[in-house]
């Protein structure tokens, strides 16, 4: 930041201070999506925004138990620094939360000023800056499931369903949701500025979506990051837990992460649209189409990013596990909606809520536009009834295959980036080298007694 851009720090701050707001929380997501954050008292922003606040390189590295991976730039290196810089353009008070702001923030590498390159956010936006060359702007509009939980002491978990109503998909109101969860929680949202339009109870007893209106994609995967954080938060304060785990419970469906995404050209038309093409869709749509198709494997691995993911799927989940695509089926992985005109768009099945929303988004675009390049058509649409194995190829059924996919698709990784695919690689076989190693309460029911 540069002396000149002092002032309007200034005149933010004082509009802060006459909101009654005396702290910045600056968030940036790690490698799965979680929140990383710091408490900025307001007075201290000027500082934050010309020198950066300065935080371990090896949180991109960190797993969920607390201990560091050893991934190229971290460990190796010393454990260096990152600077993540305030994104003031990104600010807006937590409802929830009293005398707090929160923004995103930028994050850079000291030593050679450029985005850190383990950074979902900037990976998203070189994507992005990708498809601007060709002359596609992305549009996208996410949608997020999550199941509700109430602590349970005796339970194992420490942990059970809010609800175990059965029967209440697409409901509202006390019949699945008697403390009223889910009107609380739109409100709140509402008044966090990240443009939501509404909710429901979905599937299974507990489970909830919320959905956000479409935007441009960088904003849209920064409202569903947002999304996220919220939502954890607003439980955690009521002393629960929402969990955008895929599967959370035996027995019960998994959480899906589904994106609908179009483009708009440099003049703001639909790029998908074409009413005069086969089933009203451009070449372009139909190349896009194709190309997430053809890199499905590959984007399992962004898109179904646990261990836990692959138990998502199987027949008659309404969890695509099938590589395929069909006109307004919701039993395809890529399902064109029946809106045409400017609504025209795909939308992506594949994802489950536990996806980082930079990274699934980024990956999408990446195998989209890799379509449009190589121009291919797209098999003909699923008709009926999904999930017929002899009709289409199945999707990697384990965490270790997808990552394997992954790292075999150099066209994919390479519009992604070498550092980040190493990175998110290494990461990623950890965590299932510690699943491996993990004894389960299912081994020990089945084995123990009898052998």
């Amino acid at each position: 930041m540069s002396a000149s851009d002092i002032p309007s720090v200034r005149r933010r701050m004082e509009q802060l201070a006459a909101e009654g707001i005396d702290v910045v929380r600056v968030t940036y997501p790690d490698l799965i999506g979680t929140e990383r954050a710091r408490d900025v008292l307001l007075d201290h922003l000027p500082s934050a925004c010309e020198h950066g606040l300065a935080f371990c390189r090896a949180v991109y590295h960190t797993n969920p138990e607390g201990d560091v991976v050893p991934v190229a730039g971290g460990l190796d290196a010393g454990l260096p620094d990152i600077c993540v810089r305030p994104d003031l353009d990104t600010l807006t008070a937590l409802p929830w939360e009293p005398g707090v702001a929160s923004c995103l923030g930028d994050v850079t590498d000291p030593a050679t000023g450029l985005p850190a390159p383990e950074s979902p956010r900037d990976l998203l936006r070189t994507v992005i800056d990708r498809c601007g060359e060709y002359g596609l702007n992305p549009v996208v509009g996410p949608e997020l499931e999550y199941f509700l939980c109430d602590a349970d002491p005796a339970n194992p978990q420490g942990w059970r369903r809010y609800s175990d109503a059965a029967g209440v998909v697409y409901t509202a109101g006390l019949r699945a949701d008697g403390d009223n969860h889910l009107l609380r929680t739109l409100r709140l949202l509402r008044d966090l500025d990240i443009d939501i339009s509404s909710g429901n109870h979905e599937f299974d007893g507990s489970q909830f979506e919320i959905n956000l209106n479409h935007s441009d994609a960088m904003t849209a995967a920064d409202r569903a990051f947002r999304f996220k954080s919220a939502v954890k938060e607003l439980a955690r304060k009521e002393g629960r837990l929402a969990t955008f785990m895929a599967k959370p419970f035996q027995g019960a469906g998994g959480s899906g992460f589904h994106l609908h995404m179009s483009c708009v050209d440099d003049e703001g038309n639909n790029a998908f649209a074409d009413p005069s093409a086969p089933y009203g869709l451009t070449a372009v749509a139909r190349h896009a189409v194709a190309g997430v198709l053809a890199h499905a494997p590959a984007l399992a691995a962004l898109a179904n990013p646990t261990v836990n993911s692959y138990k998502r799927f199987g027949p008659d989940t309404l969890a695509p596990w099938l590589i395929d695509w069909g006109l307004d089926n919701r039993s395809a992985m890529v399902r064109i909606p029946p809106e045409r005109g400017f609504g025209t768009r795909l939308e992506l099945r594949l994802g489950d809520a536990s996806a980082n929303p930079y990274l699934l988004i980024a990956g999408t675009l990446a195998a989209a536009l890799l379509g449009v390049f190589a121009g291919e058509e797209p098999a003909a649409p699923l008709e009926g009834y999904g999930y017929d194995t002899a009709v289409s190829a199945l999707l990697p059924a384990t965490l270790p295959d997808a990552l394997d996919a992954l790292e075999a698709d150099t066209a994919l990784t390479e519009v992604l980036g070498k550092d980040f695919t190493t990175a998110y690689l290494s990461y990623k076989r950890d965590e299932v080298a510690r699943f491996h190693r993990h004894v389960t309460d299912w081994e020990f029911t089945e084995y123990a007694y009898h052998l």
